[in-house]
């Protein structure tokens, strides 16, 4: 069962990983951080378009880096994904292997032991949530499977019993450590906030103490993390307290930060969204792990612990929801660690039945099915201004009839061997389709994606490094209005970017006369001298970009690359700074590239 769990890890998160480019706008800058640590050989602060990039702990860029510095890049990493996504695909694997192997060593049931093992972990690797992040070269997939292993191991000690649990109280904690390196302390707030939530419900606060040792746990942990922290404090100094604990973990949870403001309620769609087709099965097993509460006393029924892991799954998804919940800021993808909760909550309550939940879902899977079937109804309506000829190219394409017909088979096969086999058979059998699901079709529409938006910038980033070794050796590299960070990447040089706006233009003008940074040297606009500018359609034709005289070097999908002469655009900068526009790039910016 576990070769067939790991075999359809490959297929779901490693099958073609490195076929497409980096995604813009935030992998390009994980991969570029950690192919620099790679090239430096600077490994102890991630460093991006010559600036220090303090959103982050090392964990996900030791792992990246560690792979471009295998040799060979060009043959086996032509697109830099390979080495940028693998560490995401193998936590999401190894992810799915663990969630099989604790079922499979602690059935909470006689029946369907291996069908259980096997629904828990695809209930997981088939959220697409864990397919996306699964996928893409972001720290968000290694913090779920360092978290989700932590708190595994922390129920397997528990359900262990004092004398096999206790030998091995120090392994949730040391991959707690790893956790905290992976994305920051928030990892030690969900998983405290669980095993409290489920001592709490449990009834047993005591005997989980004595068998995770939460103190010398917790000093283990440090042992692994603090290291990390304190050299960086100590070479970085004021800004990397400032930016890392005060902006990336404090701010975040207190303010909203980046415009990601959402009601308090934004999770329960996400959770909705994040379990598709599965999400009624879901609730039922959330309600299950609950258990009827006395609520001005203690839970009713404490279960034994080798019996708990349903209730365990509850207070770790709960823990999660809470917590984020309460934060100012909210991203999708801060669901992602209470996935692999999902996943065991979802296979369990398939396991004990329920079939309202069951049909629900079936319900659920027909839709979906449907509104892949009416794709040429709602494909028109698609507003893709970076890729024109989308919805054409889907209209003319296969992939989405196709796809329509996977889900409609998982819908038939699902509804008649639940009907025959039960829920937790039914289930196997909706899976399973959808499985194929993602090479045949979701993976096909993702290389689209990434040939129409994503590779013209990567050509442009190869047209700008031949235009400038060509002729100008030295020559800045700016983008204005769409800000790709894949141009630096791609390009392998510092890059200024800018938006739309007249200030923009001013700011791009006074940065290359006066910007400090490596890989940059600031010159005056002096006769002769001039930069290559990265501009999108959309932009080109705003009134302060028109008549400069540039030269037109390239033009792929919605940019053009342009030569441009510095005295056009201090002429143009001027003229803006009569008008009373000035330049703001000094201003602080908590995150910037």
């Amino acid at each position: 069962m576990l070769l067939l769990t790991l075999a359809i890890g490959l297929v779901l998160f490693v099958w073609q990983l490195g076929s497409t480019g980096l995604v813009d706008e935030t992998p390009p800058l994980f991969a570029a951080s950690a192919r620099a640590m790679a090239d430096t050989g600077d490994w102890l602060i991630p460093r991006v378009n010559g600036l220090p990039r303090y959103d982050k702990p090392p964990l996900v860029y030791w792992l990246m880096g560690a792979l471009y510095a295998l040799p060979g890049q060009e043959a086996w990493n032509p697109l830099g994904t390979w080495a940028a996504r693998l560490p995401s695909a193998l936590a999401s694997m190894a992810l799915m292997l663990g969630l099989a192997h604790t079922l499979l060593r602690w059935p909470q049931r006689s029946a369907g032991q291996a069908a259980t093992a096997l629904a828990a972990a695809l209930a997981y690797g088939l959220s697409p949530l864990a397919l996306v992040w699964g996928r893409i070269a972001v720290s968000d997939a290694l913090l779920a499977g360092c978290l989700g292993f932590s708190l595994l191991l922390s129920w397997r000690c528990y359900a262990a019993g004092e004398s096999t649990g206790g030998r091995h109280w120090w392994q949730p904690w040391l991959v707690l450590g790893l956790a905290v390196l992976a994305k920051g302390p928030v990892a030690v707030v969900l998983l405290g906030l669980t095993l409290l939530l489920f001592g709490w419900l449990q009834a047993d606060l005591a005997g989980l103490w004595r068998r995770l040792r939460p103190l010398p746990g917790l000093a283990l942990t440090a042992l692994v993390a603090l290291p990390w922290y304190g050299a960086a404090l100590l070479v970085e100094g004021e800004p990397f307290w400032r930016s890392f604990f005060g902006y990336h973990n404090l701010q975040r949870f207190t303010a909203v930060v980046n415009n990601h403001q959402a009601p308090w309620w934004f999770f329960g769609p996400v959770l909705v969204i994040a379990s598709l087709p599965l999400t009624p099965v879901l609730l039922l097993g959330l309600a299950q792990g609950i258990g009827r509460l006395r609520w001005r006393r203690r839970p009713a029924e404490p279960l034994a612990p080798e019996q708990s892991l349903q209730r365990f799954a509850a207070c770790w998804l709960l823990a999660v929801l809470l917590f984020f919940s309460a934060a100012a800021t909210k991203l999708p993808s801060y669901w992602l660690p209470a996935t692999p909760a999902a996943g065991l909550l979802v296979a369990l309550a398939a396991q004990r039945g329920g079939r309202w939940a069951w049909g629900l879902s079936l319900v659920l899977t027909g839709v979906v099915a449907g509104g892949l079937a009416a794709g040429p109804l709602w494909l028109p309506l698609i507003d893709a201004p970076e890729m024109p000829s989308l919805v054409a190219e889907l209209l003319a394409a296969p992939w989405v009839p196709l796809g329509a017909a996977f889900w409609a088979l998982a819908l038939l096969l699902g509804a008649w061997a639940g009907w025959r086999r039960g829920a937790l058979v039914g289930l196997l059998a909706l899976q399973l389709p959808l499985v194929a699901f993602v090479p045949v079709v979701l993976l096909p529409l993702v290389g689209l994606g990434d040939r129409l938006r994503a590779q013209p910038v990567r050509e442009l980033a190869a047209a700008a490094t031949a235009a400038r070794a060509a002729s100008r050796p030295g020559e800045p590299l700016a983008m204005v209005g769409l800000l790709k960070p894949s141009l630096h990447y791609y390009s392998r040089q510092v890059v200024l970017y800018e938006g739309a706006e007249p200030a923009d233009l001013v700011n791009l003008a006074d940065r290359l006369a006066r910007e400090h940074r490596p890989g940059l040297n600031p010159q005056p606009p002096a006769a002769g001298r001039s930069l290559l500018l990265v501009i999108d359609h959309g932009t080109a034709e705003l009134p302060y970009w028109q008549q400069l005289n540039p030269q037109r070097l390239d033009a792929r999908g919605p940019y053009a690359l342009w030569r441009l002469e510095r005295s056009s655009l201090e002429r143009r900068a001027a003229a803006l700074r009569r008008l009373g526009v000035v330049a703001t790039w000094e201003e602080p910016r908590p995150e910037r590239y």
